[in-house]
């Protein structure tokens, strides 16, 4: 069954790994990364932006598809099921819908109705069981038409918001959505240790983790970061693996046109990128 994201994110933290979460966009995501957690014996985080969550049909129709396959893929490492970058309206969608998780992205608010919304969503998720994770300073690139440049938080608002009692908290730190462009200065490590000082244990988001350097998210790690996002990169790989399938004219042989065939190089791929990242992340064997 489906578990809240915090306790796989307090031992994260405790022990200098990250949990991945994986966006999900339709069942092949969805199976894959189930499959490559359970293979790797390792906790995982499903994301499910707004946009996704209407393209698949719903919350309802997304908790149905999930629990369905913990149950006949007899998936038993920690799974988080968790609404990414969500709106106020949003977060009550999900909650009701039976999400285990939701982030609360009140970061385009004045900081007093961040405050005020956070507050009352923390009430809400913590008398259900649910974690929450809060945004401060936005996350540049683009992300469901919303584009940013990837400022850097501001450390005693970080607090403000980790003190309100949320589970984790995504803080700019020049990090972006999307591919990376080629002038990114990289991420800023003195903002990111100054919100660490500043919120303690808190576990501390990375989003847009396609594209960062292996050695920046190693280092990111250490100083507080214990879950990463990643949806660009399983996008790539998905499109590129499918694209091969179509150039070397396999839907055309024989049965080749079956959906099933059609999506099962893109499938490995998503299972192999997410494998990838999750050996990165260190979470491997810890579930």
């Amino acid at each position: 069954m489906l578990v809240s994201a915090k306790e796989m994110l307090t031992k994260a933290k405790a022990g200098k790994y990250a949990v991945g979460q994986f966006n999900i966009n339709n069942l092949e995501w969805t199976k894959a990364i189930l499959l490559t957690a359970q293979e790797l014996n390792s906790p995982v985080i499903l994301g499910v932006s707004e946009g996704a969550g209407k393209y698949m049909a719903g919350y309802k129709t997304i908790v149905g598809m999930v629990n369905g396959m913990l149950e006949e893929l007899k998936i038993t490492v920690p799974v988080a099921l968790h609404l990414d970058h969500g709106s106020y309206e949003g977060c009550y969608k999900c909650i009701e819908a039976g999400f285990s998780s939701v982030m609360f992205d009140g970061s385009h608010y004045p900081i007093e109705e961040n405050v005020a919304k956070t507050t009352e969503l923390i009430g809400v998720c913590n008398e259900k069981g649910l974690s929450l994770e809060a945004e401060v300073g936005s996350i540049g690139g683009e992300e469901d038409g919303v584009v940013g440049m990837g400022e850097c938080a501001d450390p005693a608002e970080c607090k403000m918001i980790a003190d309100l009692g949320v589970t984790m908290l995504a803080a700019g730190i020049g990090n972006i959505h999307g591919k990376y462009p080629a002038n990114w200065q990289g991420l800023s490590f003195d903002t990111l240790d100054a919100i660490q000082q500043k919120t303690g244990d808190m576990p501390l988001v990375l989003h847009g983790g396609t594209g960062i350097p292996a050695e920046m998210i190693q280092k990111a790690i250490s100083l507080g970061v214990a879950k990463i996002n990643v949806n660009t990169e399983c996008q790539l790989s998905f499109a590129a693996a499918t694209r091969k399938y179509i150039e070397e004219g396999k839907d055309l042989q024989g049965k080749g046109f079956d959906p099933r065939k059609v999506l099962a190089p893109g499938f490995e791929a998503i299972k192999a990128t997410v494998k990838e990242k999750m050996e990165l992340f260190g979470s491997v064997g810890k579930a």
